[in-house]
């Protein structure tokens, strides 16, 4: 194997095999309409990415999507000759992949962190790590061990789990397409995405981040006690013995009037803003989120929290009465990085689980928070809207006869649409409503947010009709359209 670059037609078909069956039993489930010509075309697709194009598309480090969504269209039942066509779509702006100037070892490893033109290299170094200890081994040790967080004081800090989460989560996503469809590839280059991350959330991490259990209840409650600014502010933050929902620290937020940022220039300087601003807020109120993996049952439920919490800030915070829906770019990505949680409990041991789950809390509260913390009408919302889709036709007609599976129009839409994200956003809501959708309204009666009584499984279906109303029905004809990128900011 070349220490810069995978080429060989082994290592290729080593790196991106068949697809195998999801790793959980929450893990999204593929959709009917494969065969081997569709994964001969998806292995095309991810092999061909992985020889001719970078993982970022430019110099200020946007990302490369042509995987995810190669596989989106593949897990939902697309065709070969439809994954084949949107590839070339894809491929338009992308930018050749480059070689590592230096081969990484376990030596130099720090050194070019951040690095985005040691890409390859770190390719190379994170197969070879996997090959030597396994994908469970090299996550528990490179992202969530202490080792390769923050060493102190000094440039060329680690920092690892804030590089797996920066970027919009993208390298979270990235290695959770490799988890969950068994391709070694994607969890490779998903590691070197991180390593050539900056670590811009590392404020968001410090080293008390990484103490769990007892030790990590303590240093919750000094945060309240640091930061509390009057007895009442306080008093709604002590740990309750039922444990606090994220629902609970949502509307804590909500009523907090410091958390109230205002537009800047464009939205990463937004979110950095943010972070300098409000960093020790947004990790006092992650910190009062209570999790305990050592209780049967508990992880998956928490999972379901961060779930829940994500659709409901994209899909409830994007409605109005007044404006209608606004289907919002960052918010999305919420949610369709939250589809991957399930796939990598298998591989985390019970401390890892917590750092996983909590640090993507942490980094759901930070983007709404830059994005102007929207507020959450949900009574509004869940009376308000559609769970039927309207069926356009040629963009001239509507048809109004009831469709008794909504999710099959807004399926067959969604992989043909132009948009890399919306196929993505459509599954996650598509499995989402697989596996919550019987919650019943009351389900989350008894947390603090207020309305969250009117929230039943109907989320996903609403928020799925909402978004293809908004980005155009492809199989209809209608003409596609594009994210929002305003944010929710007070004028």
């Amino acid at each position: 194997m070349s220490s810069n670059a995978i080429h060989d037609k082994r290592d290729l078909d080593a790196l991106f095999p068949n697809p195998t069956f999801p790793p959980s039993a929450i893990s999204p489930q593929r959709l009917p309409g494969t065969n081997f010509e569709s994964v001969a075309a998806l292995r095309h697709v991810l092999k061909d990415n992985h020889k001719r194009w970078h993982i970022f598309l430019n110099h200020i480090k946007f990302h490369n999507h042509i995987t995810h969504h190669a596989l989106a269209i593949y897990a939902m039942g697309g065709s070969g000759t439809l994954i084949r066509t949107l590839y070339e779509q894809d491929t338009e702006a992308q930018r050749p992949a480059i070689v590592s100037p230096e081969v990484i070892t376990p030596a130099n490893f720090i050194t070019h962190l951040g690095d985005e033109n040691y890409y390859q290299g770190y390719v190379s170094f994170f197969s070879e790590e996997i090959d030597r200890k396994g994908t469970a081994t090299v996550l528990e040790e490179y992202i969530f061990s202490e080792d390769f967080q923050s060493r102190g004081i000094g440039p060329n800090q680690p920092e690892m789990l804030s590089r797996f989460t920066a970027g919009l989560l993208h390298a979270l996503i990235h290695v959770g397409h490799g988890l969950e469809f068994g391709l070694k590839g994607m969890v490779v280059e998903g590691l070197a995405m991180t390593a050539v991350h900056d670590a811009d959330e590392k404020s968001l991490f410090p080293g008390s981040f990484f103490v769990t259990g007892s030790q990590a209840t303590e240093e919750a409650t000094r945060l309240v006690t640091s930061l509390a600014v009057d007895d009442k502010a306080f008093n709604s933050t002590i740990l309750r013995p039922r444990g606090t929902h994220v629902f609970d620290v949502i509307a804590r937020i909500l009523s907090d009037d410091r958390l109230k940022p205002h537009k800047g220039e464009n939205a990463g300087k937004d979110f950095m803003q943010t972070l300098n601003e409000y960093a020790a807020e947004i990790r006092h109120y992650a910190a009062q989120w209570t999790i305990d993996t050592s209780k049967p049952g508990e992880v998956e439920k928490k999972m379901e929290e961060l779930i829940w919490t994500s659709s409901v800030l994209y899909a409830v915070g994007g409605f109005s009465n007044v404006k209608g829906f606004t289907a919002e770019f960052f918010f999305m990505h919420l949610v369709t990085s939250s589809l991957f949680l399930p796939s990598f409990i298998p591989y985390l041991n019970p401390r890892s689980q917590e750092l996983l789950l909590r640090a993507y809390l942490t980094m759901i509260l930070t983007w709404w928070i830059a994005r102007g913390r929207p507020s959450l009408d949900i009574k509004s919302f869940m009376t308000s809207t559609p769970t039927q889709p309207p069926m356009p036709t040629q963009g001239v007609s509507t048809s109004t006869a009831e469709t008794h599976n909504p999710f099959l129009p807004v399926i067959q839409s969604a992989i043909i649409h132009p948009n890399d994200h919306l196929s993505k956003i459509q599954r996650s809501f598509a499995h989402f409503s697989t596996v919550y959708g019987d919650r019943q309204p009351g389900y989350f009666k008894n947390t603090e947010l207020e309305g969250a009584e009117h929230l039943d499984g109907s989320l996903f279906t609403r928020a799925a009709i909402l978004t293809a109303d908004s980005m155009g029905w492809g199989r209809e004809d209608q003409p596609a359209r594009m994210w929002n990128f305003d944010g929710f900011f007070e004028t």
